[in-house]
């Protein structure tokens, strides 16, 4: 008799076993009861306008370089018409590209859990078959594929950048360009695709169907949920708590105060020179790049050439020149940032008069005693050389430059990258470039 029991009760527990057997094109395999059109709007449109942000102040970013301004500061030089929105960057506000790439940092760290929660809220429908119902229907997958592709690569790039993590196979300025534009090709096909929809469902709360119809029914949520244990509001609670977390040890790097003692997910969230005047962040330390004392001891000269030829400096012959001040941050492409340093200095527009140029400065081109890596050379606008403030620096904050910091001598130039304030300057040639 308890055979038989148990040999009848197989037939009962055949849904379940078929229920396990279920794949990812099935709608029954996602059973989620958070999942919906309502849900999946609300991230949608947060993305909408933080991605926006984030492609705005990238372009900013690479445009900050100058890149058109010579090849050694472009590093997409097939760019074509892609470099169509290039201009002569700014020198104020001094605090322009500390504001610009603190942004794209930190909007592009606190994005991720409304990325990945979006990605989440739609992955049913990225398993629908067939693939495609038409040729419509192809269009929109495809700008799919662009899209979360391309927005992954984009936000993995990125954060290895940030963390200085180079995994990537080529330079991140390209890598990071490029798909930057595929990334923007499927975000701008989804959003005129979806926006109207989007903002139908925020204000009605239901998705609408064919005109004359009934409301279609919610084609995001599970058709078998299995039992609440979370609401789509504290599911939003949940990705806004995420996002703040992200914001709070992370966003110090980038501006001064308290945050950024507990800057705790960025490798540049504290200071790392030691105490005293040069106490401020570095990316590259002097033995990082194999710069000996010998090389920024007695022998060294600053090189200066132009029409008036080629004329060299000792420090100390640098120091007898009018010195100058300007209280100006160093801003990273990786996001983080210090506070207003007291830099001390001979004006580049000063040098430049001494090379030939005395009434109008031009593009001036930059060397450094580093003998490999990116941008050991860079070159200036002459707007960059202008400016009063740019300064070919000896001093910091009262103390003389420390190895780390480019001693004998560095740029500093107003809202520029960090990397366009060469340290170890061994030559500067004035001219057009």
């Amino acid at each position: 008799m308890p055979e038989r029991r148990r040999i009848a009760s197989l037939p009962d527990r055949l849904p379940d076993r078929l229920t396990a057997l279920r794949t990812p094109a099935d709608p029954g395999f996602w059973r989620s009861p958070v999942r919906g059109v309502r849900f999946t709007a609300v991230l949608g449109l947060v993305l909408l306008v933080g991605l926006t942000l984030l492609f705005v102040t990238g372009l900013l970013s690479y445009a900050a370089y100058n890149p058109d301004l010579d090849p050694v500061n472009d590093k997409t030089p097939d760019k074509g018409l892609l470099g169509f929105y290039l201009f002569a960057w700014p020198t104020g506000p001094h605090w322009l590209y500390r504001l610009t790439q603190g942004l794209h940092v930190t909007v592009g760290i606190v994005l991720v859990p409304v990325l990945l929660a979006k990605l989440w809220s739609v992955i049913p429908r990225l398993f629908a078959l067939p693939p495609a119902r038409s040729v419509g229907h192809a269009l929109e997958r495809i700008s799919l594929l662009l899209l979360v592709g391309g927005a992954l690569f984009e936000f993995l790039t990125g954060l290895l950048n940030i963390q200085l993590d180079y995994l990537f196979p080529g330079s991140f300025y390209t890598l990071h360009f490029y798909g930057a534009w595929v990334f923007l090709a499927g975000f701008v096909a989804h959003v005129a695709l979806k926006l109207p929809q989007a903002v139908r469902v925020l204000r009605s709360g239901i998705p609408r169907g064919e005109p004359d119809t009934p409301a279609a029914p919610d084609p995001l949520a599970a058709p078998d949920p299995l039992p609440a244990t979370l609401s789509r509001r504290g599911a939003l609670a949940m990705v806004g708590a995420g996002s703040l977390l992200l914001l709070i040890t992370s966003a110090g790097r980038s501006f001064d105060g308290p945050l950024r003692r507990i800057a705790l997910l960025t490798p540049r969230g504290g200071t790392e020179q030691g105490p005293g005047p040069n106490d401020f962040q570095v990316n590259k330390t002097a033995a990082a790049v194999r710069i000996t004392p010998a090389d920024t001891g007695e022998r060294w000269r600053l090189t200066v050439r132009g029409p008036a030829g080629e004329l060299r400096f000792s420090r100390a012959e640098l120091l007898a020149m009018e010195q100058h001040s300007a209280a100006l941050p160093i801003a990273c492409v990786e996001g983080w940032s210090t506070s207003d340093q007291l830099w001390r200095g001979v004006r580049l527009s000063d040098l430049a008069a001494l090379a030939g140029y005395p009434d109008s400065p031009p593009d001036v081109f930059v060397e450094s005693l580093q003998r490999s890596g990116s941008f050991r050379k860079a070159a200036l606008r002459d707007n960059q050389v202008r400016d009063g403030r740019s300064l070919l620096a000896l001093e910091v904050n009262g103390a003389p430059l420390s190895p780390d910091h480019g001693y004998p001598a560095r740029i500093i130039v107003p809202a520029a990258p960090g990397v366009l304030n060469t340290k170890w300057v061994e030559t500067l040639t004035f001219g057009e470039l």
